[in-house]
């Protein structure tokens, strides 16, 4: 199978769904008209409440809504095949979420731009608001600790570990040393040497790196009937020291002061020169990845945006505070809408180069050996693929933007489908770039990056099956292209786990066959751009999360002033007032900080997807009862029936992942001496998994009782009419 048919035949269902299904809920289910003023004409104070250019305020809200799981989820849902990752995506976003996006962003344009969770105390209830709000406000922390960390495995330093049997095969036997942390030793790699484990496994380094041991390396010389080497045993719990993407950090750190400068012209300078503005922020934007690229290797400057993951994520936390805390036309609105302009971009190029290339899908259409779960997504198809593929299908997390930013700053109730329903539709198809992208990779080379190297003995031998080996000794099929890659990005890329590092290898895959199809004759100069197609990649994955990041910290601030208004002040509900602004900030920017470090990425991400698709269900459910109100009960099935779908998907992963923490606590504290951490954690999290499906039934629970009460209050009384009175029977 190629790529090209199957983005044409994508691309054809989501514009039919766009002219066809989003018009007829515009017009028969919700009935928009412009001759109501939104609250952004009524309620402008400019700080909050601001009336925006319609398409400025689509580059806000797609920038908001497109974090990571359009891109990340499809890459690691790719285990199990292309084919029903992409069934998901499109008909999941038609049918699904671009309707909640697009009814939750009208509903809140209805009610004075309230929140969800207020907008669930005026259409179903006291109970069903209060829920709404302890749920959302722990949600938004899961949800921006699982972007978050997405962010930190692309661009902060990482130490991975290698299988347990692993030895190094040397070319000289003095390696340069110095101490290490904590009594440790910090040995320098040199180019050129092997790694050997599992008993006829082996890769090859094509650059040196820092290895970390616990104790000396113990080199000795062999000579065998393959030749003659040093051979070095890694002693356990060595890592190799691997470095933060100083060329990815130094993009991103620059598009803040260029979106600076972008909302002063558009605002102050030069007022309402939209286009001139975005042409000057574009420039500079690329500008600034391609200077990236010219910093020097291991100099003052790079060494500077060498940043460990700890250190990314304290920066962004402050990113997330000083963002949430400014007024949003100054940083979060022309940040956004630069980058949601760079998003789109780099997805139409993706488009069109994936249609030029038609490259082969690598990838099995269904993944039988991998079915019941593999190296990136641990449990079965069913339920899992539907909450690792979240955000380009439904997402939760989309209805708190849909209620927070957007409904304040649009102009007109008629905006609202393009704004929703076409900004979730540009997310689903990003989603199935990402799809494409990783399925394109030969599966070699997808699993050598996405399989942590100390689980490779367990996954070795399904892997080879995959790619088309004939038994574990068929060495030539386990072969695979990372020392090429590594070689052309001039990065680690072997175990990057996470997903970010892979679709980064898939897009520049994809701009590579496509740029060979103007200048194959020129290698040279393709080997050289596969570098600035990686970095570029890098940048455009970060830019997806940290727009989720500054515009969910706003929102979460938004709910915790209104829930501290009702609860201690009336005057902690003031969005504008300062010192409540940055009080509830700060403690929503403590707490998705505190989780994005509590766990592993694999955890996080599957509490993540739990998350997220519980808010979908709860939004479905508010939506829902919103149509009621609005007399609207005839269209109700619009929203009920993909509540049900990602109910009943959502309910079977969180029970499963319930009974996985238990497990862990009984395996613990079974143990002589618990590892504390570890119970804290499962226990952490198992409650708020627990915590957020209850409230989901409870918030069910009252819709259905409202929306059964609206259908009663509709349906005309039965009136017996005397015989003979002349009326017809």
């Amino acid at each position: 199978m190629h790529a090209m048919p199957l983005m044409i035949a994508i691309l054809c269902l989501m514009a039919i769904a766009y002219r066809y299904y989003s018009a007829f809920i515009a017009a028969r289910v919700v009935a928009l008209s412009d001759s109501a003023q939104t609250p952004a004409e009524r309620l402008n104070d400019g700080q909050n409440y601001h009336p925006t250019n319609k398409w400025v305020l689509f580059g806000h809200h797609f920038a908001a809504i497109s974090g990571a799981g359009p891109l990340i989820g499809p890459v690691l849902a790719a285990q199990f095949g292309y084919l029903p990752g992409l069934l998901w995506i499109v008909i999941g976003v038609c049918l699904g979420g671009a309707v909640q996006d697009f009814l939750v962003l009208v509903a809140s344009i209805r009610r004075d731009g309230k929140s969800l969770a207020q907008i669930a105390y005026s259409d179903i209830g006291k109970v069903a608001g209060t829920t709404a709000t302890i749920a959302i406000l722990f949600i938004i922390v899961i949800a921006l600790a699982g972007l978050g960390k997405v962010v930190v495995k692309a661009l902060g330093g990482e130490n991975v570990k290698y299988p347990a049997d692993s030895r190094l095969i040397l070319t000289k036997a003095e390696l340069d040393l110095k101490p290490g942390p904590k009594n440790t030793f910090i040995y320098q790699i040199p180019a050129g040497t092997f790694l050997h484990w599992g008993g006829n496994n082996e890769m090859e380094f094509n650059d040196g790196f820092p290895l970390q041991t616990s104790k000396p390396l113990t080199i000795t010389w062999i000579q065998d009937k393959s030749g003659s080497y040093f051979s070095a045993p890694i002693p356990p719990g060595s890592v190799r020291i691997v470095p933060g993407s100083y060329w990815g950090t130094f993009t991103i750190a620059c598009t803040i002061p260029i979106a600076l400068l972008v909302g002063l012209w558009m605002y102050k300078i030069r007022p309402g020169h939209v286009v001139e503005a975005s042409i000057i922020g574009a420039v500079l934007t690329l500008g600034a990845t391609f200077l990236g690229g010219m910093i020097p290797h291991g100099g003052g400057l790079a060494n500077a945006f060498n940043l460990t993951q700890m250190q990314v994520t304290w920066a962004m936390a402050i990113y997330g505070f000083v963002a949430s805390v400014l007024p949003v036309w100054i940083l979060l609105c022309p940040r956004d809408y630069l980058s949601s302009f760079l998003k789109i971009g780099t997805i139409a190029a993706l488009v069109f180069g994936t249609i030029m290339a038609n490259p082969k899908l690598e990838a099995p259409a269904y993944n039988t050996i991998f079915a019941s779960g593999g190296p990136t997504v641990g449990g079965k198809i069913f339920p899992f693929l539907f909450i690792t593929i979240m955000c380009g299908a439904i997402s939760g997390f989309h209805a708190l933007v849909s209620s927070g930013t957007t409904p304040k700053m649009i102009k007109k109730e008629t905006h609202a489908r393009t704004i929703g329903y076409g900004a979730m539709l540009i997310e689903g198809l990003v989603a199935c770039v990402a799809m494409v992208a990783a399925a394109t990779l030969p599966t070699n080379d997808y699993y050598a990056m996405n399989t942590d190297l100390a689980a490779v003995p367990k996954w070795h031998d399904k892997i080879l099956l995959v790619g088309g080996a004939h038994g574990p000794q068929d060495v030539d099929a386990a072969r695979d292209n990372l020392p090429l890659y590594e070689q052309r990005t001039q990065e680690s890329l072997r175990g990057r786990t996470g997903g970010a590092v892979t679709l980064a290898v898939g897009m520049a895959h994809i701009f590579d066959q496509a740029a060979a199809r103007f200048m194959s004759s020129n290698k040279p100069m393709l080997e050289g751009l596969w570098k600035y197609w990686y970095h570029f990649a890098i940048m455009f994955e970060a830019l997806f999360i940290l727009t989720t990041i500054d515009t969910g910290t706003r929102i979460g601030r938004f709910l915790l002033q209104e829930a501290a208004g009702k609860l201690i002040h009336p005057k902690l509900a003031v969005t504008s007032w300062l010192p409540g602004a940055i009080v509830s900030t700060l403690l929503v920017v403590l707490g998705w900080g505190w989780f994005m470090n509590s766990d592993s990425f694999d955890v996080i991400w599957r509490t993540f997807g739990i998350a997220n698709q519980t808010l979908a269900v709860i939004a479905l459910a508010i939506v829902s009862a919103f149509l009621i109100n609005e007399g609207r009960t005839r269209y109700v099935w619009v929203t009920l029936i993909p509540m049900a779908v990602v109910l009943t998907t959502t309910s079977t992963a969180g029970i499963e992942m319930i009974t996985g923490h238990v497990t862990t606590l009984r395996t613990q504290f079974a143990k002589p001496t618990a590892d504390w951490t570890i119970a804290i954690n499962s226990m952490i999290q198992g409650g708020l998994i627990v915590g957020m499906l209850l409230s989901a039934i409870i918030i069910i629970a009252a819709g259905a009782a409202r929306v059964m009460s609206g259908i009663d209050s509709r349906r005309p009384a039965f009136q017996p009419i005397a015989v003979g009175s002349g009326k017809h029977e």
